[in-house]
């Protein structure tokens, strides 16, 4: 052990940025923002009192026990920290460098080994297995097994929080966007790139406004195929031609989040290649948690061997746009169903933001503005909405006694705003606020939706050839 934690020191000085460690000015504003400090009110479980813990073992002061990786795990990575310092702290890539250092140097338990390796090694980089991955699922919810897994107590066996979280699976297709999109028939057309693989290019509706690539994700086209389809119906509907390139890969965000960070890079260059063969203007994404890391791949490549793949990262950083920007911002306006009840308001709804969508891209007002323009709409801001709800990536499964108490409070303020809909901009968000409906008894009264699939039931979509 002692042997380990000199390692793990070693490793540490040699990884963390000592620039940033100093930045920090022990002001404390990073404190009333993040959500684990005033959950605890302890010093080491604020920004402020980690980054002291990281400096503290990298200038050798202390050792990297138990107690502090304890610390660093309970960190969300909601990166709230960042806009609150006044002196610019990158404390994101802080936390994931210690993580880094952590993962290459601690031996985890055989269980925990068990699963980082299946699921960030051998699922989730490889498009066929987490194709098979979806399909079990829907033959899981399809063929009675979930019914009689739930009926028997066999969930019983799992911990509390999995049996929850088991109960607000969404219902899975088995298909992904293109698939989809297919079987639908949609105008679509296939072209191949230099390197021979294809690309599915989808015409805008009327005149194009310009080109966008669509990042579809890893768990989002597993679990929510439905909402990567209507992603594309509102970007075809506001003038953009879509390009979706089959060679791309998960965006390596839970890698990064694991302090597996060459896993990370290795998939953050599959999708450099892929998108620069589409030739588009903008990469969309419809996941505040991967549009962040998608938006940070200049800093995740600054220091690769090549520096026309550092060059490809700079430029793909910039094109990165999450779908309610493309939508504001550039593309053509919306055009809303009209409001038939005649009442001023016909539905409440409320907005939990994405802390990578807020924090990282610094995206606020889009998908506010988006909502208010819709007719028979009314928008109640949640008090609290800046602050993580509990997902953070498998947050809610490593750390479940935090992750549930920052939902039961998050519940608590959705309850204020007496909402029929909770609207949020991430996958994990939306299981997360699904759970927490659940937890709160409140099935017959609130709905957990993803923002493009609220838009696309309220607003007006074409999709036939002719639709023009």
């Amino acid at each position: 052990m002692e042997k380990s934690r000199g390692a793990l020191a070693q490793r540490m000085k040699l990884t963390l940025d000592e620039e940033q460690l100093t930045n920090c000015m022990r002001c404390g504003f990073c404190q009333m923002a993040c959500p684990t400090f005033l959950e605890t009110g302890l010093e080491a479980a604020s920004p402020r009192g980690r980054i002291a813990l990281m400096k503290a073992v990298v200038d050798g002061v202390m050792e990297p026990d138990e107690a502090f990786q304890s610390q660093i795990d309970l960190c969300l990575g909601c990166r709230a920290c960042e806009p609150a310092c006044p002196s610019d702290v990158k404390y994101g890539q802080l936390i994931e460098q210690t993580r880094e250092a952590i993962a290459k140097e601690k031996e985890f338990s055989l269980p925990v080994k068990l699963v980082r390796r299946t699921f960030l090694q051998g699922i989730f980089p490889h498009k066929g297995r987490l194709r098979f991955m979806g399909k079990t699922l829907k033959l899981y919810q399809t063929s009675g097994l979930q019914r009689f897994a739930r009926s028997s107590g066999v969930l019983k066996m799992f911990p509390e929080h999995l049996q929850q979280l088991e109960s607000v699976l969404p219902t899975v297709t088995g298909d992904g966007l293109m698939d989809l999109w297919k079987k639908a028939g949609f105008p679509v057309r296939t072209e191949k790139t230099t390197s021979g693989t294809d690309m599915l290019i989808i015409p805008a509706v009327g005149e194009k406004v310009s080109r966008v690539g669509m990042f579809r994700g890893c768990i989002m086209d597993v679990m929510f195929a439905k909402t990567n389809v209507n992603t594309v119906r509102l970007l075809r509907q506001a003038g953009f031609e879509v390009v979706i390139p089959d060679a791309q890969v998960c965006c390596g965000a839970l890698h990064a989040h694991a302090g597996e960070m060459d896993d990370a890079r290795n998939l953050a260059s599959q999708n450099l290649a892929a998108f620069q063969e589409a030739g588009v203007d903008y990469i969309a994404s419809n996941a505040g948690g991967c549009g962040a890391l998608l938006k940070e791949y200049d800093h995740l490549m600054k220091d690769d061997e090549d520096p026309q793949l550092r060059i490809q990262a700079n430029t793909f950083a910039g094109q990165v746009k999450d779908i309610s920007e493309l939508l504001r911002d550039i593309g053509r306006p919306l055009v809303p169903l009209e409001d038939h009840t005649h009442q001023k308001t016909s539905v409440k709804v409320t907005y939990q933001d994405s802390c990578h969508l807020r924090n990282v891209m610094h995206v606020q007002g889009q998908p506010r503005d988006l909502i208010q323009q819709l007719d028979g709409v009314s928008l109640c801001e949640l008090q609290g909405a800046e602050v993580c709800c509990g997902s953070a990536g498998i947050y809610n499964m490593t750390q479940p006694e935090m992750s549930m108490d920052l939902l039961d409070h998050k519940m608590e303020h959705v309850k204020d705003t007496k909402a029929e809909v909770v609207i949020t901009s991430n996958p994990g968000c939306l299981l997360q606020m699904k759970w927490g409906v659940e937890r709160a008894g409140a099935q017959d009264r609130v709905e957990a939706v993803h923002l493009v699939d609220f838009l696309s039931e309220r607003v007006h979509l074409y999709d036939q050839n002719n639709d023009a």
